[in-house]
């Protein structure tokens, strides 16, 4: 006896809704996802009773000094002897560059007037000193 096949199993699979799922998934992702900028963590900023906020955000570098006496520069550690070095090279490529200095209020002074002193070898005269508003 020969026995024919009646109908067979299709062999494809649906992608008609595929555009829809890849949608979702691409808003999800979007909307959980958060940008990390910086991940110098403990520095605690002195406070002021007035400050400015800086309009454009586009020549900005930013430099961290710690209570622990680290300096950091744009995330990643740095020595005091670096520090004009990296900003002279910094300020040749972009004469329009500002420096964000944002220092710990425990940091000891002497410090920040080291680095303020290396900025100047630098030419890098543009200084923002970053605090808190107080209250």
């Amino acid at each position: 006896m020969n026995f024919k096949k009646k109908g067979g199993v299709s062999h494809s699979i649906p992608t008609g809704s595929m555009a829809d799922i890849t949608f979702l998934l691409l808003i999800f992702f979007m909307v959980s996802t958060v940008f990390v900028r910086f991940r110098v963590t403990g520095i605690i900023m002195p406070k002021a009773e007035k400050i400015e906020e800086l309009k454009k955000r586009r020549h900005i570098n930013y430099l961290w000094v710690s209570a622990d006496r680290k300096i950091y520069i744009d995330d990643k550690l740095a020595t005091l002897d670096q520090v004009a070095g990296i900003f002279y090279t910094r300020r040749v490529k972009d004469p329009r560059m500002v420096v964000s200095l944002k220092c710990d209020y425990r940091a000891p002074y002497g410090l920040i007037s080291r680095v303020m002193e290396q900025l100047r070898e630098a030419d890098a005269l543009r200084i923002n000193f970053a605090t808190n508003r107080e209250g």
